[in-house]
C-alpha cells in the first residue's frame, strides 16, 4: 500500500531532499544538490517566491520506505497575470513503479481541481530561474547543478499515465578550442564602435552585486515577450543574490554598457561544480566547501547560464562583444570545454549564436503536460 505524506517540518523537508540520494547512490552521472541550498529553497518564511506561489511537497511511502517524491506548485502570476491555468509539478524522482508515480501526480491533479485550473506541467521549478524538464536522451552524460538528472523510465511513467510532451529542450557541448576569434572578434570592434558600447569584466563581487539589480531589470525586459514568462521581483532579486552569485566568479558575469551607461546586455556563466557536489554529497561542512572553492578557482569546465539582450539591440550582432569578453577570459583561466545549459529546442536564433563553435547536442529534456 502506498501512502503519501506532505513534507512541512524542517525534519521532513530535509528528509524530501535527501530522498533521491537512495535512487542515484550507484550512478556516477547523478549530481546531489546542496542540500542547505535546497532546504532553504523550500522554506515558504524566507523564500519570497512564495508571496505569488503556492507549494506542497509530497513524500511516498511503501511499509514505512520512502519511495518517491513531487512537489505541486501554483504559480499564482502565472494563472492571474498570464491566464495560463496550470498547475506545475518538480523535483519529481520515484522508483521504477507506476503505481507511485501516479499516487504522486494524483496529488498535483487534486491541486489544480481544487483552484478551477486545467492542465498540469512539469516537471518545472516556481519559476524561470529553476530546473526544468524530464531527462530523455543523454542519460550517459554527468548531469550538472542547475538541471536534473532522472532515470530513463520518469518519461516512460508519464507516457503511459496519458501526459505528452509539451516543451523540448537541448544541451550542447563543446571544447573551447573550438571557439575561433575569427567568427566574433572583428565583428565585435565594429558593433563596439558602432554603437558606442563599452563592456566591463568586473574582477570583485562587490563590483558586480553592485549592478546586479540592473541586470535582474533587463532579464525581464529581455523575456517578457516569452509566453512561459514571469518576470523576478524585487524581494526575489535579492534573494537570487543571496543564493547564487558569490558562486559565480565575478570575471565570469559581464555586462555591456551604450554609450550613457545603460546596461543592454549581459551573460553569465558558473563554473562546473559537479565533482564538487559529488564528492562533497552535496553538503558544505565539514569539508565540502573546499571542493568547492577548488572548483571555483580551478574547474577548467564551464557552463553558460543565461544570457539577455535589450530588444532594441537584439539582431544587432552585441553577441558579438560577449563572446570576445568570454574568449580572453577563457584564454586566460585555461578553459576546456563549454556547456550551454536547457534551451527551448524551438529557439533558433539562441542557437544560431553558437553554430560556428561546432556544438555537439548531447542531451534533451522536456516538460509534459496533461487535462485535469
Amino acid at each position: 500500500m502506498i501512502t503519501i505524506k506532505e513534507c512541512i517540518s524542517k525534519k521532513e523537508i530535509e528528509e524530501y531532499v535527501l530522498f533521491p540520494f537512495s535512487i542515484y547512490k550507484d550512478n556516477a552521472n547523478w549530481i546531489p544538490p546542496l542540500i542547505s541550498d535546497e532546504v532553504e529553497s523550500f522554506n515558504k518564511k524566507t523564500n519570497p517566491i512564495f508571496e505569488t506561489a503556492e507549494a506542497y511537497f509530497y513524500l511516498a511511502y511503501r511499509d514505512g520506505k520512502a519511495v518517491g517524491r513531487i512537489t505541486a506548485i501554483i504559480n499564482w502570476d502565472e494563472v492571474k497575470l498570464q491566464n495560463k491555468k496550470k498547475v506545475r509539478f518538480g523535483w519529481f524522482d520515484v522508483i521504477d513503479d507506476i503505481t507511485v508515480t501516479e499516487a504522486l501526480l494524483e496529488k498535483v491533479r487534486e491541486l489544480g481541481k481544487k483552484n478551477n485550473l486545467e492542465h498540469i506541467e512539469g516537471p518545472m521549478g516556481f519559476s524561470n530561474l529553476d530546473k526544468v524538464g524530464v531527462l530523455t536522451e543523454g542519460f550517459e552524460y554527468v548531469g550538472t547543478m542547475i538541471t536534473w538528472y532522472n532515470h530513463a523510465y520518469y518519461a516512460e511513467h508519464l507516457k503511459h499515465l496519458g501526459f505528452e510532451k509539451e516543451k523540448e529542450y537541448i544541451e550542447s557541448i563543446f571544447p573551447f578550442a573550438n571557439v575561433q576569434e575569427k567568427f566574433f572578434m572583428k565583428a565585435s570592434t565594429l558593433i563596439k564602435r558602432r554603437y558606442e558600447l563599452k563592456a566591463h569584466a568586473y574582477k570583485t563581487k562587490k563590483d558586480v552585486m553592485g549592478r546586479v539589480d540592473e541586470m535582474f531589470d533587463l532579464f525581464n525586459k529581455t523575456y517578457a515577450n516569452l509566453s512561459s514568462f514571469v518576470g523576478v521581483s524585487e524581494k526575489q532579486k535579492e534573494f537570487f543574490k543571496k543564493k547564487y552569485i558569490g558562486l559565480i566568479n565575478p570575471e565570469y558575469i559581464k555586462f555591456i554598457d551604450d554609450k550613457d551607461g545603460k546596461m543592454i546586455a549581459f551573460s553569465i556563466v558558473m563554473p562546473s561544480f559537479a565533482e564538487a557536489l559529488q564528492k562533497s554529497r552535496g553538503r558544505l561542512f565539514p569539508f565540502g566547501f573546499l571542493y568547492f572553492l577548488k572548483a571555483k578557482l580551478t574547474s577548467k569546465e564551464v557552463l553558460f547560464y543565461l544570457i539577455g539582450v535589450a530588444p532594441e539591440f537584439q539582431n544587432k550582432g552585441v553577441t558579438a562583444v560577449i563572446f570576445e569578453e568570454y574568449y580572453n577570459t577563457f584564454k586566460k583561466k585555461g578553459i576546456k570545454t563549454c556547456i550551454r545549459t536547457p534551451e527551448l529546442e524551438e529557439n533558433h536564433a539562441i542557437h544560431n549564436l553558437w553554430k560556428n563553435f561546432d556544438p555537439l547536442v548531447h542531451k534533451h529534456r522536456c516538460t509534459f503536460a496533461k487535462d485535469i
